[in-house]
């Protein structure tokens, strides 16, 4: 039976399922409204499509490590409740190994790719939607490469709510590399060095510390010097080899990682949730709501 657009309306209509979903739904069952229906909620996708509009900003941050390559990801769920469901930690650990076997370039190709139970991650996602309940979403991830000479350092946060993965040269001391995650946990560094820091930005600040200098009515012979001393405070802010090390604050990260013979190729920090917008729910309501389910 040839399913026609009209068909595809009438069953978006009913199931909130998104067009090609119930396009292929429809050409599976032969034009059959009511097995069409049913093919979408046995995939989880009439389910899944119902809770597209809600916000997922809660979840978790996941590092996966398989010798020389290591991927960092974000998961989001829609409540920090379900963050902690032992079927949703299966399902970051189940998509992070994925990542890193398949190495997907973005997150539309990873959610496309098939894992090795033949589901699409997105299938396999919204399998986890319909039993779970709750909206989830893969919102990031990197995967990087290193050599036999060198160490990754992973860590994770107050169980995930923020992951650290950094990239040491030089060495192959994890606990090293562990460290200098830590210190990135824990004060969130923008830059590796202040090399790495964009030249405008540098001038901008510059021109902000000088104005602040001349507005407190310093002499100008001596405002260059004072937005010198103030240009080190920025970058002893933002750029993780002039910052403080948590551990031994009387030197820099940058000395401390220099000390074992090694530097800092990069780091990648996620905080869960960041820049995105939160739910409202009172943490009453959301018990509530998990407890009716």
């Amino acid at each position: 039976m040839a399913v026609t657009a009209q068909m595809v309306k009438e069953l978006r209509a009913q199931t909130g399922a998104g067009m090609m979903d119930c396009k292929k739904a429809l050409t599976e069952n032969d034009g059959d409204m009511d097995k069409a229906i049913d093919w979408l909620r046995e995939k989880g996708i009439s389910k899944a499509a119902k809770k597209a509009d809600r916000v997922a900003a809660e979840g978790l941050a996941t590092i996966a490590v398989e010798g020389n390559k290591a991927v960092i990801a974000e998961i989001n769920s829609e409540t920090d409740f379900v963050s902690k469901n032992e079927s949703f930690i299966s399902l970051i650990n189940d998509i992070s190994h994925h990542l890193l076997k398949t190495n997907p370039e973005s997150v539309d190709a990873a959610l496309e790719s098939k894992m090795e139970n033949g589901q699409t991650v997105t299938e396999f996602i919204n399998d986890k939607i319909a039993k779970i309940g709750e909206k989830i979403s893969l919102r990031r991830f990197q995967i990087i490469e290193k050599t036999d000479a060198d160490a990754f350092g992973a860590y994770l946060h107050m169980g995930g709510r923020i992951g650290v993965l950094t990239l040491l040269e030089g060495t192959t001391d994890e606990e090293v590399a562990k460290d200098v995650a830590m210190h990135t946990a824990a004060v969130n560094p923008r830059f590796v060095s202040r090399d790495a820091v964009p030249a405008e930005e540098v001038e901008r600040e510059r021109e902000v510390l000088k104005q602040q200098a001349l507005n407190e009515g310093k002499p100008e012979k001596i405002v260059e010097k004072m937005v010198e001393g103030r240009i080190n405070k920025f970058f002893e802010e933002i750029s993780l080899v002039d910052q403080p090390f948590v551990k031994d604050t009387d030197q820099k990260v940058g000395k401390y990682v220099e000390s074992k013979g090694a530097t800092v190729k990069g780091f990648i920090r996620y905080e869960v949730g960041e820049g995105m917008e939160k739910r409202e729910d009172n943490f009453a309501e959301e018990v509530m709501s998990q407890v009716k389910k």
